[in-house]
């Protein structure tokens, strides 16, 4: 089974035919980020049997040239402050100085960078929360959790770890953070060490290390 698989079934259910209605309307009068084509971005660049990591975020970011379909990644270098608190851990875990927001790179290696809800309304952070996007969401993670193979999941902050319950696979590891938000880094974020760990537990089950 593919993401395609899985994402054609889902459309076809009441609660998606739902969203897709509000969203199609919500498109007529607002601004909707990202753009429809990169709604499911991050499962056409990084497919079901390509995971390695997966990185939960909670919802795009809500301002221009900045959402394209992958949790935490920008287009421009306007960093949003989660992304640099990111990077800044980056550089004190393994020394790498990294400047460009967009991970894509990161997506081509097997990092699945799953925001929760996929949309937003311009300026309007949460406005599409509770729509069905989450619903959808625990349908993929609950498919990658069958996957009988070791794939790591990462759970930063309160809303990435309520899916923990369905992460029932003892072949995965799962690494929980407080978010990188200013608001939160502080609390454990820093110096968690996530690149490092991620790392080390591909490279003891004999998989190729991400590239951060």
């Amino acid at each position: 089974m593919t993401f395609r698989d899985i994402i054609k079934q889902e459309l076809n259910k009441d609660y998606m035919k739902d969203l897709m209605d509000f969203l199609k309307h919500e498109m007529q009068t607002k601004t909707i980020f990202p753009k429809k084509e990169e709604w499911f971005l991050s499962m056409e660049i990084t497919e079901l049997n390509d995971v390695k990591v997966v990185i939960l975020g909670q919802d795009p970011y809500h301002d221009y040239n900045q959402a394209h379909g992958l949790a935490f990644s920008v287009l421009n270098n306007r960093l949003p402050k989660s992304l640099i608190n990111m990077f800044i851990e980056l550089k004190t875990d393994i020394n790498i100085n990294r400047t460009n927001g967009n991970l894509s790179d990161w997506a081509k290696q097997g990092v699945l960078l799953l925001n929760t809800i996929l949309t937003v309304e311009a300026h309007k952070p949460l406005s599409h929360q509770n729509r069905g996007w989450e619903r959808f969401t625990l349908e993929i993670i609950k498919k990658i959790n069958e996957e009988n193979r070791p794939i790591v999941f990462v759970l930063m902050g309160k809303n990435a770890q309520s899916y923990k319950p369905f992460l029932t696979n003892i072949k995965h590891l799962i690494i929980e953070t407080p978010h990188p938000s200013p608001l939160s880094a502080y609390r454990g974020f820093f110096n968690s060490k996530i690149y490092s760990r991620i790392n080390h537990f591909l490279e003891s089950n004999d998989l190729r290390p991400i590239k951060w």
